[in-house]
C-alpha cells in the first residue's frame, strides 16, 4: 500500500486529488494538510512514501519547503503539484529534490500513475513536458534561459517579481542581503538585462507571476 500525505492550501483540490487516488486499490492518504507549518507537524506523526506538495503553499514556498524536507525527512518523496508553468519549475523543483513535477493542468489520469511511478523511487514529469525539454533547446524561446537558472535563482526571482525588496527576499529565503545582491547580479547576466524593471519584464514574460 502506498502511504500519501497531501499538501495543498485548497481544501477543493485536496478532496478531488484524495477521491481520484482512493480509486485506485493500492494508494491510502493518511493525511491532507494547507499550510507548511501543519505538513512538518504531520510529518512528525506519519510516515508517507509521497507527499502531493503544492508549489505555493503558505507560510514558505514549495521549493524551500521541498529542501527542509530533504533535510528533515529524507527517505519522504515528494511530488510537486501546481498551476505555475511546467517549464520553468518542473526543472527547479527536480533540482531541489523533487521526484516528480505534475501541473495542475494535466489529465486527472496522470496523478495515480505519477504517485505510483514516485513511490519506486523513480523520476516523474508528464510526456509533453519531456518533449517541450527536448525540443525547445533550439528554439529563440525565452523560457530557454532557466535551463541555466538554478532553484535557489528561480526562487530568488519569483519574490522579486512578487514585489519584494532585497532584505524581504533575504529574510524570506533566510539569507543575507549581500548574497540577495549577488543572485539579482547573476541573474540579470543570465537573463540578459542590465536592470531591474526589465529583469521583471523578462520574469513576467517567462510566466514567474
Amino acid at each position: 500500500m502506498i502511504k500519501v500525505l497531501i499538501a495543498d492550501n485548497h481544501p477543493i483540490v485536496r478532496l478531488g486529488i484524495k477521491q481520484v487516488l482512493e480509486s485506485s486499490s493500492d494508494i491510502e492518504i493518511i493525511a491532507d494538510v494547507s499550510t507548511t507549518t501543519e505538513l512538518f507537524e504531520a510529518l512528525e506523526k506519519v510516515t508517507p512514501d509521497v507527499v502531493i506538495l503544492e508549489m505555493d503553499i503558505p507560510e514558505i514556498n514549495g521549493i524551500a519547503t521541498l529542501r527542509k524536507m530533504k533535510q528533515e525527512f529524507p527517505n519522504v518523496k515528494t511530488l510537486m503539484y501546481s498551476g505555475q508553468s511546467e517549464d520553468v519549475y518542473a526543472l527547479s523543483t527536480i533540482r531541489a529534490g523533487a521526484y516528480g513535477y505534475l501541473s495542475k493542468n494535466a489529465d486527472l489520469d496522470y496523478i495515480v500513475g505519477a504517485v505510483k511511478k514516485v513511490s519506486e523511487g523513480n523520476m516523474f514529469i508528464t510526456n509533453e513536458l519531456a518533449q517541450r525539454l527536448a525540443f525547445d533547446e533550439g528554439t529563440q524561446k525565452p523560457r530557454r534561459f532557466f535551463r541555466k537558472l538554478s532553484s535557489r535563482e528561480v526562487e530568488v526571482l519569483k519574490l522579486l517579481a512578487s514585489g519584494k525588496r532585497n532584505k524581504e527576499v533575504a529574510e524570506g529565503l533566510n539569507l543575507n542581503e549581500k548574497t540577495v545582491s549577488t543572485y539579482k547580479a547573476r541573474l540579470m547576466k543570465k537573463l540578459n538585462v542590465d536592470n531591474l524593471v526589465d529583469l521583471l519584464q523578462q520574469a513576467k514574460a517567462l510566466e514567474l507571476y
